[in-house]
């Protein structure tokens, strides 16, 4: 899903006469102490049933109609994935299916509904502002990995490792490379002198992968040596360093942590 793609399409749309545009934010959070029993289900066959009952009493008949087709495309969507909801969902849509977008996402929305010329795309760009399509490099002295996140969500993780033996990164397997007592053994007494060139190493396979893959943020996780050492080295712009070792954490902590 790319939301800058959407958003400018989106901003596009300016619809005339009966059939409008349907704008719905779902908070589906199971997380949420006011969801806690599905209440977004009443929420949602509330939200439809007003929109249907106004222009009910409207006896606007050609938009009533616009409205029911809507309506049974987005019951149907949630129908069918409501067992894969996570924690909001987004619907933009036209009778006519000019306009049809739906997503599911992993972070909490504010429960709206809209029917109206045009789609409303203030909670949809504040996502994108607050969750981009980010780069996490997350260092410690031999070991480099980094994820690749967008909304919140993973969409890569690679993690690599110098091997001592032979003063090369190479992609890390369950194995792990060389002689762990080697490595170990090595490590301390080379460090400090060396960190600089090991990331000078590495550095230009990040770059590479930030370009190719439009990260719009990055960000470098390690001890204070380590994350400064590495940004140094990157010819990209590093959007914040964040002094910590979390290399082994649980990938979700540390999107809590970059992203709160």
């Amino acid at each position: 899903m790319d939301l800058n793609h959407e958003i400018k399409q989106l901003e596009a749309v300016h619809r005339e006469g009966s059939d409008k545009v349907f704008t719905m934010y779902l908070n589906t959070d199971p997380s949420d102490p006011e969801q806690q029993g599905g209440e977004w289900k009443i929420q949602f066959k509330n939200g439809m049933r007003n929109f249907e009952q106004y222009l009910e009493e409207a006896n606007n008949k050609e938009e009533l109609k616009s409205f029911q087709l809507v309506k049974q495309k987005v019951e149907k969507f949630i129908r069918g994935n409501e067992q894969e909801f996570r924690k909001g969902v987004i619907v933009f849509a036209t009778a006519d299916e000019e306009v049809w977008f739906a997503a599911r996402v992993q972070l909490r929305l504010e429960t709206a509904f809209f029917w109206q010329e045009t789609p409303v795309l203030d909670q949809v760009k504040k996502l994108k502002k607050d969750y981009p399509k980010a780069g996490i490099i997350l260092v410690q002295q031999n070991e480099v990995k980094f994820i690749e996140s967008y909304l919140h969500e993973i969409n890569e993780t690679k993690s690599f490792e110098l091997d001592l033996e032979t003063d090369n990164w190479r992609e890390k397997t369950a194995m792990g490379p060389g002689n762990p007592s080697i490595q170990k053994d090595n490590l301390q007494s080379r460090y400090e002198a060396n960190k600089h060139r090991w990331y000078k190493k590495i550095a230009p396979m990040l770059d590479k992968h930030a370009k190719n893959n439009d990260w719009e943020k990055i960000y470098v996780i390690g001890e204070p040596g380590s994350s400064q050492s590495l940004a140094e080295q990157m010819n990209k712009s590093i959007d914040r360093i964040i002094q910590k070792n979390m290399l082994d954490h649980e990938e979700s902590k540390i999107l809590q942590e970059v992203f709160g």
